[in-house]
């Protein structure tokens, strides 16, 4: 079964950075694509960025394009996503997910979950 545990969140004020970490246990990362995607309370879950099983690949959405970085340490079983000049409207719960092989945007598409990190930007 598939674990992911997300660590890395926390407050910082706008345009500081922060970095997020998932770590995955209990398959083989490898042939796993790896997002991020992040909520906020009574919207939908919105895809941040994704990278690609053998990792030459990546996603993002627009929101967040040349300020965050997603890359993934096949030797330690986890990825990154490294956030700089945050804004307040990046405040969100993040979450990590998994599934086999091909990335996607589609929140649906994604089999495994983390439990989720705050972010919160203040301005």
């Amino acid at each position: 079964q598939v674990q992911l545990v997300e660590s890395g969140g926390g407050l910082v004020r706008a345009g500081g950075s922060l970095r997020l970490s998932c770590a995955l246990s209990g398959r083989t990362f490898s042939n796993y694509a790896m997002g991020w995607f992040r909520q906020t309370p009574g919207k939908e879950r919105d895809f941040v960025a994704a990278i690609q099983w053998r990792g030459d690949d990546t996603e993002y959405a627009e929101s967040v394009k040349g300020r965050f970085t997603i890359s993934r340490d096949n030797a330690k079983n986890a990825i990154h996503l490294q956030m700089n000049s945050l804004k307040p409207e990046d405040t969100a719960v993040y979450y990590c997910a998994a599934k086999p092989l091909i990335l996607t945007t589609f929140a649906h598409e994604w089999n495994y979950w983390g439990q989720g990190t705050q972010v919160t930007v203040s301005s």
